[in-house]
């Protein structure tokens, strides 16, 4: 069963290096610096915790798990760039397990481990290890590598990325957490232009597949005060985010923030997204461009 939620518990595993390392990951574009919203995103996260009805912590926030079960597994993000330590917790890939599953299997295993605790004692733990990871964060060289981020194509990926995956990880799942009890997407937009930087980086691996001459130029579009453009260009072997010389894309897709960070996160499909979409020049491109998925899905 596929949940929104499942992006991140692949933190604490070994990742294999590619051959050509970080060095050469140019193609991912320039790099973000997440690291000073840690603890902005942490401060929210808490905040609205402690303000949720008791009836909150058993709304359905993603299918199959509530609130709380919710809540949990943002403790076992936080463990999982920690090492875990729950009763040492220390999950490991079963014979032929896939990466995907062994995610799924992880975060319910998690949340099982969790059952009785109560909302009290998980915004306690949340809190003492939300901040563990952030002072972790902070003392990261963005430069260095960090673990894999599937869903870009990077393994090893720079640890710039690797640190604004994990925030999109936090927001996401506290917009979860609003949803599901009635309020909206946070509008603070310093967060969410960098989620939305972030979900973009996965443009050249969504379109790895598609074919098209060198030097084609695909654009998304991204209205609104925390929106932005970036453009995808083919080059010998792939797709890349580096800064290409101007000029005029085959194909454009502009989707307003609250659209594109849905479809990022399958909590709309390809084709509402392209629905809701203005698209210009070739639609084969364009319709590529929409299948882009920034979680393990």
């Amino acid at each position: 069963m596929c949940r929104h939620a499942e992006a991140a518990a692949c933190q604490a595993l070994p990742m294999s290096p590619q051959t050509d390392g970080v060095s050469s990951t140019s193609w991912l574009g320039a790099p973000i610096d997440a690291r000073p919203l840690f603890g902005p995103e942490l401060a929210s996260l808490l905040d609205l915790l402690r303000a949720l009805r008791p009836a909150d912590w058993q709304a359905t926030a993603v299918p199959g798990w509530s609130v709380q079960d919710l809540a949990t597994h943002i403790l076992g993000d936080f463990h999982g760039r920690l090492g875990w330590s729950t009763d040492g917790f220390r999950p490991a890939f079963a014979p032929g397990e896939t990466l995907e599953s062994f995610i799924h299997r992880v975060n319910q295993e998690w949340i099982d481990l969790h059952t009785g605790h109560s909302p009290a004692m998980l915004i306690d733990a949340i809190e003492t290890a939300g901040a563990q990871v952030g002072r972790q964060f902070a003392v990261t060289d963005l430069g260095t590598a960090g673990l894999g981020v599937s869903w870009a194509g990077a393994d090893p990926a720079p640890a710039w990325l690797d640190i604004a995956r994990e925030f999109t990880e936090y927001w996401t799942h506290r917009q979860q957490i609003r949803h599901a009890t009635g309020r909206a997407t946070d509008p603070g937009q310093r967060a969410l232009a960098t989620v939305l930087d972030a979900f973009m980086r996965a443009l050249p691996h969504t379109l790895r597949g598609t074919s098209a001459a060198i030097g084609t130029q695909v654009r998304m579009v991204i209205t609104g005060p925390a929106g932005g453009t970036w453009t995808v260009t083919a080059v010998e072997g792939r797709w890349s985010l580096a800064a290409a010389p101007g000029g005029q894309p085959r194909a454009s897709v502009t989707l307003d923030s609250e659209t594109a960070w849905r479809l990022c996160t399958r909590g709309i499909e390809p084709s509402t997204a392209l629905a809701h979409a203005r698209v210009l020049g070739e639609r084969r491109l364009a319709e590529a461009v929409c299948q882009i998925v920034s979680i393990v899905h």
